[in-house]
């Protein structure tokens, strides 16, 4: 019986000379081409107190410190990096660029220190297409921006689903207003005021209370009765008034910017004002509102926080479109 034909041996220069092939393992590292210049390492965040592990990334909570995505933190945007092969990079959205945050600043609330450093800031409230398909009215949600575009703030309504659908406009809220990293450093608080009686009737008025840090009080903007134009006294934590809120006579909001005047305690010297702006169609058939807030760059930070406050009141009361109710028509 003839022995079978044998490969002759290769010589063992030849043999590290040879390609390797790629090794078919479960869990084997790909083959990496030599061309290959593995990028800087991203930021060391360390994941959010109380949550190991920490959030999944492009998700936040504005109720939790700190669980903000990398993307949304304070300075330059670094990108992150991903093992290249192994898996599909994900399609994040467009990188939000924060303010960056300034020194502490002496006889300033805490996270109100970029605030201190503008005189006019941008509200920008988020448009809900579930509300106009749906009528289900949901938490209202604002980016605060300054003139560059840099996000200053989020604010986010706190308010459970049935009272939002049953009171609408009227609603009592709690709007809580987080910084870049996740951290509430304001917070806001309407009651529920029946407007049933008399509207002269001081229990009709709306007011809404200002806190900062959540938990302080640091002023109330108060509704004052007016027949035809919506009047507000800005007070401090006493109930004091420090300034006043005229806004205009006209229809609010029908063709072209509504302006709330900011006066002095006398009523005489416009110190600032907060201005609706048109937005056109955008503006008819929706509540996603687009408000101005221009003030003194010298002014109180605390005074600054009330105009910014009344803001939120004045766009409840006057803008929060609520839709048509159905009526029942009976045919005899």
């Amino acid at each position: 019986m003839s022995d079978l034909p044998t490969t002759p041996e290769k010589p063992a220069d030849e043999k590290e000379n040879q390609i390797k092939s790629p090794d078919l393992r479960p869990g084997a590292p790909p083959q990496y081409s030599s061309s290959f210049v593995p990028g800087p390492p991203g930021p060391a965040i360390p994941p959010p107190a109380g949550y190991p592990g920490g959030l999944p990334m492009g998700y936040y909570g504005p109720h939790q410190p700190s669980t903000f995505p990398l993307y949304m933190q304070t300075g330059s945007i670094c990108p992150i990096q991903y093992q290249p092969g192994k898996y599909p990079a994900p399609q994040l959205s467009a990188p939000v660029i924060w303010m960056p945050v300034p020194t502490p600043i002496p006889h300033c609330p805490p996270g109100l220190e970029c605030l201190a450093q503008l005189d006019n800031i941008h509200v920008l409230q988020h448009f809900e297409p579930l509300e106009m398909v749906t009528g289900f009215e949901t938490n209202n949600r604002y980016d605060i921006k300054n003139n560059m575009g840099q996000m200053v703030y989020f604010v986010t309504e706190d308010t459970d689903d049935y009272t939002r659908n049953a009171y609408r406009t009227l609603r009592p809220f709690v709007l809580r207003v987080t910084d870049c990293m996740g951290q509430e450093v304001m917070t806001m608080q309407r009651p529920f005021r029946c407007t049933c009686c008399c509207f002269c009737c001081p229990s009709t008025r709306q007011e809404m209370e200002v806190q900062c840090p959540p938990g302080v009080t640091i002023g109330f903007v108060a509704e004052h009765w007016n027949l035809c134009r919506a009047v507000y006294s800005l007070q401090n934590e006493k109930k004091e008034d420090m300034m006043g809120v005229l806004g205009p006579c006209s229809t609010y909001g029908c063709g072209s910017d509504s302006v709330f005047e900011i006066l002095s305690l006398d009523g005489v010297s416009i110190i600032g004002s907060i201005t609706r702006k048109w937005n056109g169609v955008l503006s008819a058939m929706s509540d996603a509102d687009h408000f101005e807030i221009h003030f003194p760059l010298d002014l109180d930070v605390t005074m600054k926080a009330m105009i910014f406050g009344a803001c939120f009141l004045i766009d409840f009361m006057y803008f929060e479109s609520s839709p048509p109710q159905r009526s029942n028509i009976h045919h005899d």
